[in-house]
């Protein structure tokens, strides 16, 4: 049962609940071995690190900034923060100096927490454009601190400022003036069109989302959660928090590209996680179907179809399946579905939410037919995560993102634009005035920027209305839906989609260099080079290929006519991605010029 209370205190007021029971699950910097803290040692550590900051000097709604990967540390800081009334703003641990040096300007933070080497020696490279910063506090022990930084303090000797509890009286009583109007935490948005803004969330935003998605999503005290995306995330910050308050053992994934090997030695039950995660899984999993026996590829794909009608031809639609279906898929189940989700680290799957992007079609049938129940939804950072998802046992439709959570009202306005008001919106940006005055309209509804429409109950997504395409020929083109068809492909692993006021539309494509260094052995084509696979006539002719067959169901003013594959990676250092991994389509086209100037040319 969900434990409502604010958050100042949610870890122990759950310690009184669970004392000795697991609660985090966690690797040290740079260790292999997995650790364990019971809610009575996570709760202590809170009060110490409170402690600690009143030690310091921290003042209420005063801002602090964590500049981490995810880890345990980073939870006790949080949590901390919160105890004695302090906001946290979480800085995603991939940002560059200027986006750390812009946000704590933009917040006046006096203290910043850091993780490793990197994130530490790009905040030290900072303090002298950061009039406001006073000191940095470091995660990882194994850190080199500057000679020249005599302010810099390892996380354990911070902690040691409250190891005995000496404020614990002031703390306490900070506790009592704790209420919902403050500000928990301010999310700086990663930006994919310009300057980033700094999102207000408030304790009384948490509790309505907790209490909301408490009734729709199903997650317990016997769940095992993994964090894969960053806690800088509000998916992720949201989805973990919701599991604290449920009693659920939180498992820190702290290196994203570890995931599958920490979901295979931890076993959870529950992730959250974007559609590009299950695209890969998808990708992954039709690979090995290819290179098994021919009796093993047809076992395969008859289980997946008993799968498909068991959970979506009936589940889905709220039907009951007939007895013969059923125990087919029982068979199947335990005899080859399983062995699927066993590779995966997923023997006792509950739920999976996803969000963040369009999930394709193709994925999300494919997830549920090998019987995980993925949990498809829509959110953004101004809504604290969740506007709607699907809610398990009832009805959903593969291609809707589900339908509102209690106490959000959503409204379709011009443009098919999504508008949102309810108590977990938020109540605007930190510092910025106009943008908040052309955020929300007269009757106090949010604007998204984003276009959907509503039918039979459930929320359907069209695109950003601002990455709305319009070719020379007067036609709308919605770019994400084109690019996710293509991703599904083994060979694809980016692409970006152009047409905006082109005759047609073409795409800059990144192939999956394993695979296509595969293709070019097999097919005896020589290569000495990223850039010979991408200009070989032979590969792009396959690709384009591939890509037809993909966009079949486009109607043909939609489909992709040319293409050019890269050599290269689009990525955040070039500035061509945020953060959270979005392209920014006005850099990509800007760094790409030439390249798609020349698919134009006749």
């Amino acid at each position: 049962m969900q434990t409502r209370c604010h958050l100042s205190v949610l870890i122990h007021e759950q310690a009184k609940k669970y004392g000795s029971r697991a609660a985090v699950t966690f690797r040290n910097f740079g260790s292999l071995k997995w650790n364990t803290i019971s809610w009575k040692q996570f709760s202590l550590r809170v009060k110490q690190v409170s402690n600690a900051m009143l030690n310091l000097g921290m003042k209420p709604q005063e801002n602090i900034a964590i500049f981490s990967q995810n880890c345990v540390q980073y939870l006790y800081t949080d949590f901390g923060a919160y105890g004695v009334r302090v906001v946290s703003i979480p800085i995603y641990a991939t940002s560059s100096e200027q986006q750390i040096q812009y946000v704590v300007n933009d917040a006046q933070v006096r203290f910043l927490f850091v993780g490793e080497q990197e994130q530490y020696d790009k905040a030290h490279r900072i303090i002298p454009l950061c009039p406001s910063l006073e000191r940095i506090i470091i995660f990882d022990h194994s850190v080199r601190i500057s000679t020249h930084d005599p302010n810099a303090l390892y996380f354990e000797d911070f902690i040691a400022l409250g190891e005995n509890l000496p404020r614990q009286t002031e703390v306490e009583a900070l506790y009592k003036q704790a209420n919902d109007e403050d500000l928990c935490n301010i999310l700086y948005t990663s930006g994919t069109t310009g300057e980033s803004k700094g999102v207000m969330l408030t304790y009384g935003q948490y509790a309505a989302a907790f209490k909301a998605n408490d009734k729709c999503v199903p997650v317990g005290e016997s769940d095992r959660v993994i964090s894969f995306l960053p806690f800088t995330h509000i998916f992720e910050r949201g989805w973990a928090y919701l599991a604290l308050t449920e009693g659920a053992q939180l498992i820190v994934n702290t290196y994203p590209r570890e995931i599958q090997q920490s979901m295979r030695e931890t076993k959870p039950t529950c992730m959250s996680a974007v559609p590009r995660f299950w695209e890969k899984v998808y990708v992954a999993v039709k690979e090995r179907v290819e290179h098994s026996g021919a009796m093993q590829q047809k076992l395969f794909r008859h289980a997946l179809n008993i799968g498909y009608k068991y959970n979506i031809e009936y589940l889905s639609h709220g039907k009951r399946p007939p007895i013969g279906l059923t125990l087919q898929y029982r068979f199947y189940n335990k005899t080859v579905l399983s062995l699927v989700r066993k590779q995966l680290g997923l023997e006792h799957p509950n739920i999976f939410p996803t969000s963040g992007a369009t999930v394709s079609p193709e994925v999300e049938q494919f997830v549920h037919s090998i019987g995980i129940c993925m949990i498809v939804g829509y959110g953004l950072t101004e809504s604290l995560a969740t506007v709607t998802c699907d809610h398990k046992g009832e009805p959903y439709t593969i291609g809707s993102v589900g339908r509102p959570i209690d106490g959000v009202d959503i409204k379709i306005g011009e443009n098919d634009e999504i508008l949102l008001k309810g108590p977990t919106i938020t109540k605007g940006y930190y510092n910025r005035d106009s943008a908040n005055a052309a955020a929300f309209d007269s009757e106090g509804y949010f604007h998204t920027g984003d276009a959907g429409y509503l039918r039979g109950g459930e929320l359907y997504l069209k695109d950003r209305i601002k990455d709305l395409f319009k070719t020379s020929n007067g036609k709308y083109i919605a770019p994400q839906m084109v690019e996710s068809l293509l991703l599904v492909d083994k060979f694809i692993d980016q692409v970006a989609v152009v047409a905006d006021q082109r005759k047609f539309v073409s795409a800059l494509v990144v192939p999956e260099f394993r695979l296509l260094e595969e293709y070019a052995r097999d097919h005896k084509i020589k290569f000495e080079s990223r850039e010979d696979l991408c200009s070989n006539q032979q590969i792009c002719h396959m690709m384009m290929d591939r890509i037809c067959t993909l966009q079949q169901g486009l109607a043909q003013y939609e489909q992709i006519k040319r293409i050019t594959l890269l050599p290269h990676h689009f990525s955040m250092e070039s500035g061509e991605l945020t953060n959270t991994l979005k392209l920014r389509r006005p850099v990509v086209y800007k760094n790409f010029k030439d390249v798609i100037d020349k698919m134009y040319e006749d």
